[in-house]
């Protein structure tokens, strides 16, 4: 299946793309910077730039995946940003609608994402799918929203609307900003704590959106949360309780109102939602309980990092490697991981320069900067920045090891570590591939270097290291199993997450 996506380099476009690509999907990404987008999405996909013609590359997909819209969090909603929100969804969604009317061969479905925000604020009141919508302004723009993409329904395409919770995953969305305060032990619910939120995790949203290229019975809309929604302070409780720090410091009302204005509604406000069609569809969702979501997220993909000694696992080519000679490590992060996919496959996508953005959260920014090598090789030296909050770095990797497909190893030659040594392992298990990281490094200040790793160093890499892990789970995706009988199975490989093994 061919797969047109807009709004390809945001948070949910970027796992989904993983997903197809995982199911051997062809992706064409639908982007306004491609140097950025390349980065971000690898070398797998297809790009078009936002300015090429719209309704041939709509005459080319089987589906099209319509993700697109300006961010509805940080920052005040003047009347300028309000038409900035209304306009990047609506006015797009409409051309994209336009362009199928107009195309001679049309897509077989047009997924296009809508927000729970539909049903405006609702307190206690339970909603469902057939609930009329409200009457604010994320309400309106959802209503005008799902009216642009059902106009495509008059070509003969099945248009499919998800209505999208609060989408919880690593180091992107919201929760990257919730989690913050609580890392700082002044965390707790936001108002009154009473507004419920409604929430699902990304894994199961993409698994909602995969499903519905394929599921003819997905047509309309319908909401896209998990089962059990949960208030503001049960939520703020769970993250607490992940990160084992305190959870009672509240967000003022008047401080939030303050801050955003109108947008701080958002917030404020919220919808107990039951998403009755997706269990009678025979949806079966993986993260049902707010726990084990965050707990998925925060927690079970973290890696180990201790002080490196002699009798921890020494690296391959310590005897011999001049690098490790003159740049001795610290710590030792270590990470196992179960890809669902042969190795040799595996090393492969390791093998293109151009998956390593694919693998970084988008907030780093990684753009490589060196010209692009066909591939990994030893000696090869790859040039990149990155961005480590508001800070831009530049970094430069050497390929000290290449022992395609079971090792390969890369050090800093310049970059914020006054030593980083990364080994990449791979164990062939069956059709899977037991995937270990081991990386040896210093941190930079010197003595100071210990409390630097402490309070930021250690917390930001198995951040980092977590998302790579749940990026790899998404690229090289097991096939949830659905009970819906008659649904294509785009892969045999067997039902449920892999686990991770430290």
């Amino acid at each position: 299946m061919r797969v047109l996506v807009t709004g390809a380099t945001g948070f949910v476009g970027r796992a989904l793309i993983l997903r197809l690509l995982g199911a051997k999907d062809q992706v064409a990404a639908w982007v306004r910077d491609e140097n950025r987008a390349r980065g971000l999405l690898g070398s797998d996909v297809e790009l078009v730039s936002a300015h090429a013609n719209i309704a041939e590359q709509i005459s080319r997909a089987d589906a099209i995946v319509n993700l697109a819209g300006e961010p509805i969090f940080g920052a005040r909603w003047s009347p300028a940003r309000k038409r900035a929100i209304v306009d990047s969804r609506v006015n797009l969604t409409r051309a994209i609608a336009t362009a199928i009317s107009l195309s001679a061969s049309r897509p077989a479905v047009f997924i296009s994402a809508s927000a729970v925000g539909y049903y405006g604020d609702r307190g206690d009141e339970v909603v469902d799918d057939d609930t009329p919508s409200g009457n604010d302004f994320l309400a309106d723009l959802c209503r005008h929203w799902e009216a642009a993409a059902l106009d495509a329904q008059k070509s003969g395409v099945r248009v499919f609307i998800p209505r999208i919770g609060i989408v919880l995953g690593a180091e992107e969305g919201a929760l990257t900003r919730m989690v913050l305060p609580f890392r700082f032990g002044a965390g707790g619910p936001i108002g009154s704590g009473s507004q419920y939120v409604p929430w699902i995790h990304l894994d199961d949203l993409v698994a909602i959106i995969y499903t519905a290229l394929r599921d003819e019975r997905m047509i309309g809309a319908l909401i896209a949360a998990a089962p059990n929604p949960a208030t503001s302070r049960q939520l703020a409780s769970a993250i607490g309780g992940v990160l084992r720090r305190p959870s009672r410091l509240p967000v003022p009302r008047v401080a939030l109102e303050l801050l955003l204005g109108e947008a701080a509604a958002v917030l404020l406000t919220g919808q107990r939602v039951h998403p009755r069609r997706l269990q009678e569809l025979g949806f079966s969702w993986r993260y049902r309980q707010v726990e084990a979501a965050l707990a998925d997220i925060l927690k079970d993909h973290a890696p180990a990092i201790r002080n490196f000694s002699e009798a921890a696992p020494q690296p391959s080519a310590s005897r011999d490697s001049k690098y490790l000679q003159n740049h001795r490590p610290r710590y030792l992060l270590t990470q196992r991981t179960q890809v669902a996919a042969p190795m040799e496959e595996v090393f492969q996508f390791f093998s293109k320069p151009q998956n390593l953005g694919v693998m970084t959260p988008s907030a780093m920014r990684f753009q490589i900067l060196s010209p692009m090598p066909d591939k990994i090789r030893r000696g090869l030296r790859i040039e990149y920045s990155i961005r480590l909050g508001p800070v831009p770095l530049r970094w430069c990797t050497c390929i000290e090891e290449w022992q395609p497909p079971i090792l390969f190893a890369d050090s800093q030659e310049s970059g914020p570590y006054s030593s980083w040594w990364h080994e990449h392992h791979f164990e062939s298990d069956g059709n899977s591939t037991l995937m270990e990281d081991r990386v040896y490094y210093s941190p930079p200040l010197g003595p100071a270097g210990t409390i630097a790793n402490a309070l930021f160093v250690a917390p930001a890499l198995r951040r980092i290291f977590s998302y790579r892990s749940q990026a790899l789970r998404l690229r090289f995706a097991l096939v949830r199993s659905w009970s819906c009988p008659g649904v294509e199975k785009p892969s045999t490989r067997s039902s449920g997450p892999p686990p991770n093994l430290l």
